[in-house]
């Protein structure tokens, strides 16, 4: 009789636990459901970028002395660079810059150690096509400046997302 009173016993502590278990599961739902959603609808709302936002690489034709630097930093040797030597100034005369954006890590190293200061990171980061051969930018492309989000009327832009509670109360 003492090994089915003990079963019992068992049975009754098992059963406190679940219900506790479920308890704790339910009071976690319940404050999620006060909660604001975290969803975006894209296409009609986007999130402004932070300051330091490494998006598409904005390219200054005019700047550029093809001094390779940013061939020679970036991990992968991406930036791909054509000059020719002029003779009579001894300089180097830049002709083709391009970078391959289904390749690039975005990691900026090419931007940082730029010593003249003709590359630089955009907040464009809307870069899908449907063909990978369009991700290559040659100078033309990149020297093309991001349309702004903030100016855009067709757009609602979210700051500071994503929003405490307390914001709205």
């Amino acid at each position: 009789m003492f090994p089915m009173v003990t079963g019992f016993l068992n049975y009754g502590q098992q059963a406190i636990r679940a219900a506790r278990y479920i308890g704790q599961g339910f009071i976690i739902t319940l404050s999620h459901a006060n909660r604001l959603p975290v969803t975006i609808q894209y296409p009609y709302e986007k999130l402004i970028t932070s300051e330091r936002f490494r998006g598409r690489i904005h390219f200054e034709f005019d700047k550029c002395i093809a001094c390779e630097v940013c061939v020679r930093v970036c991990p992968i040797d991406l930036p791909i660079v054509d000059w020719k030597l002029e003779t009579g100034m001894r300089k180097k005369r830049l002709l083709n810059y391009s970078i391959d954006f289904g390749i690039c890590i975005f990691c900026g190293n090419c931007v940082e150690y730029c010593p003249t200061n003709c590359l630089s990171m955009t907040e464009e980061y809307e870069l899908s096509t449907y063909d990978r051969h369009e991700l290559n930018y040659n100078q033309i492309a990149l020297g093309r400046l991001p349309m702004s989000v903030i100016n855009n009327y067709t757009i609602r832009t979210i700051l500071n997302y994503p929003q405490s509670k307390t914001a709205f109360e």
